[in-house]
Order: C-alpha cells, then sequence, then structure tokens
C-alpha cells in the first residue's frame, strides 16, 4: 500500500455516502481508509461501519475538531503518503492514483494539492492550491473560476487539506497540524512550515475532487468561522514568521486586519472577528514557534518574494471571479 485516505467525519449523514462510494470505486487499489468519527450524533458512524467495512472507523468521545481528527490518522498511517479529504466530498475515480502520480516524482514534494470542482456548478472551480499575501490573507486559488482554467501542474503556497496528499516522512519530521487551530488555517500553517524547511507544495489537476463545501459549519460565514479564522491567522503568523519577517510585512497586516474589520462589520461579524484577534494576541505563545535557523534563510526570502507575488495577485482573482460571474448570468 502506497497511501492512507484519512476522513474526518462529524455529524456527515447527508453526504458521507457519496464520499465513500466514490473511494470504493477508485481505480487504484493501493491505499487504505480510515474514517475518525468526531463524535457524531446523526448515525453517520453507523452508516459508515455498516455500509463500507472496508474502511477502519475511529470514534471519538468528543469533537477534536480538524485537526485533532486528521492528527489521530496521521499517527495510524503505515504508509509512504496519507491523503486527507473532507467528508463532503466525491472523487474522481482516478484521484487516489492521480496524487500518488504527483508524489512519486520528486521527494521533496511535501503535498499535493487536487483540482477541486463545486459539486453544485461542476463548471466553476473551488480550490487549485492555497495562497498567502502579505495582507495576512488566506484564499483559495482558483475559486469561482471557469474550470477549463488551471489545467497544468505548477508549485502552490500550500495544499488545501480538504482533499489532498501529503508525505509521512516529512509529516513526522515538522509536525502534524497545530491542535490549537482546531480548524481553518491548519492547512496553510502545515505548509508554511514545510515551506521553511526547503520542501514543496505543488497542485495536481489531474485529480478531481467534487465539494459542497462549509458542510461541517453550515454556511461561508457564521461567528464561529470567522472568530477562529481570526484567532489562527494570529497564529500563524506568530509561529511562521522570523521578526524580521515581521517587521516587513507590519504594514500590509496592518492594513490586512483594519479592511478584514471594516468588511465584517458590514456583514454582521465584526465583533466575532475582533474577538477572534484577542484571543489569538492573548494565547500565541501557547503556540510552538518555528525556530529561526540560517540555513532557512533563504526559504524565508523566497517565500517573502512569494507573498509579495500572491498580494499583487488577490485582485486579479476577484476580477477573474466577477467576470466569471457576469458571464454566467449573461447566458
Amino acid at each position: 500500500m502506497k497511501a492512507t485516505v484519512v476522513i474526518p467525519n462529524y455529524n456527515g449523514a447527508a453526504y458521507i455516502e457519496g464520499c465513500m462510494d466514490s473511494l470504493a470505486n477508485q481505480n487504484s487499489k493501493e491505499f487504505v481508509t480510515i474514517v475518525i468519527d468526531n463524535a457524531s450524533v446523526d448515525g453517520s458512524d453507523k452508516t459508515i461501519e455498516e455500509k463500507y467495512p472496508f474502511a477502519k472507523l475511529v470514534r471519538n468521545k468528543e469533537n477534536l475538531g480538524f485537526s485533532g481528527a486528521v492528527n489521530q490518522g496521521i499517527e495510524m498511517t503505515e504508509t509512504p503518503y496519507v491523503i486527507l479529504l473532507n467528508n463532503d466530498t466525491e472523487v474522481d475515480p482516478d484521484f487516489v492514483g492521480e496524487l500518488i502520480k504527483a508524489m512519486d516524482e520528486d521527494e521533496k514534494i511535501f503535498s499535493a494539492s487536487s483540482k477541486m470542482i463545486s459539486y453544485k456548478e461542476r463548471d466553476i472551480m473551488d480550490d487549485a492550491g492555497d495562497t498567502y499575501n502579505t495582507l495576512g490573507w488566506g484564499a483559495q486559488r482558483g475559486v469561482g473560476q471557469s474550470v477549463d482554467k488551471y489545467t497544468k501542474k505548477k508549485n502552490v503556497f500550500t495544499a488545501c487539506a480538504g482533499a489532498a496528499i501529503y508525505r509521512k516522512s516529512i509529516l513526522d519530521k515538522i509536525g502534524g497540524f497545530d491542535p490549537m487551530h482546531f480548524a481553518y488555517l491548519e492547512d496553510i500553517d502545515l505548509g508554511y512550515r514545510a515551506r521553511i524547511q526547503g520542501y514543496r507544495n505543488v497542485y495536481c489537476p489531474t485529480a478531481l475532487v467534487y465539494h459542497i463545501g462549509s458542510a461541517t459549519s453550515g454556511s461561508r460565514y457564521n461567528d464561529f468561522k470567522v472568530k477562529l479564522a481570526a484567532r489562527n491567522n494570529i497564529y500563524l503568523i506568530y509561529k511562521n514568521m522570523p521578526l524580521f519577517q515581521v517587521i516587513l510585512n507590519i504594514l500590509p497586516l496592518t492594513v490586512g486586519y483594519l479592511v478584514k474589520i471594516l468588511m465584517f462589520n458590514k456583514w454582521g461579524f465584526g465583533k466575532a472577528y475582533k474577538e477572534g484577534i484577542s484571543e489569538g494576541f492573548k494565547t500565541m505563545k501557547k503556540c510552538k514557534k518555528v525556530p529561526f535557523r540560517w540555513k532557512n534563510f533563504g526559504h524565508y526570502i523566497k517565500i517573502q518574494f512569494e507573498l509579495i507575488g500572491n498580494t499583487f495577485a488577490y485582485p486579479v482573482d476577484y476580477i477573474r471571479r466577477a467576470m466569471t460571474r457576469r458571464a454566467r448570468k449573461a447566458q
């Protein structure tokens, strides 16, 4: 076996069967499946146990969040690769095989992100790898754009952990997902840590996934998501940016936070956002900070240039999404 598919599940009765059925129909047989159930109360754990005997089911007594659940699966993994998969997805029959093929190309590849497509609008992209910029904003590369785009392999800032493959040996070296994150931005944090060590994150356009999105939390924005994402962004910066990089980015970071405050105030989530920022600053020193090493200085410089490039790319992507929406309405 070459890979272990780890699926965190929390009350996924409405969509878990689609996910598991698509795994059962994979052309590749070089993988095993582990489902980590975070104390579901909707019977989805029983469905997995009764209908999908090929999957090893682990039942938690409490909800450990995304990070806690996938770390359990990673610790249980005995294969070279770990594939993380959200329970609100359905995957193409070649999904596993294409991800394995992408990882086999280079031992310096830490992760490979799949081509995530909107489940309901299958001509629209959901994610082609994640980006991060000097404003402190994480973003889904390609979201809202035509599925006909993003057809080439490419290095990306980090993989989206909703449907991605990771090299187990590097996970053992740099550590898994930070349990303090619980959920949101934990994948950017992990990919950032790998980049500091000089490893690559890539995008695999031939591994197709259809993603419902926000199925567990219930909506794109809510107080829970906004607060956790704001808090976790403080953690991300504190952990991964050495002092010189914080100084370089302090102005755009400040602008980024001010814009987000205004934006979330307008949308009714200003209080949650500010509470998340406050909690982040109060508790950030509990995080395990990545120690600065001069041997990684060149990697920090590469990361900094990419952060700057992603800042300028952000409005371009926004315009492309708007043009795609306008074209769809005109049809």
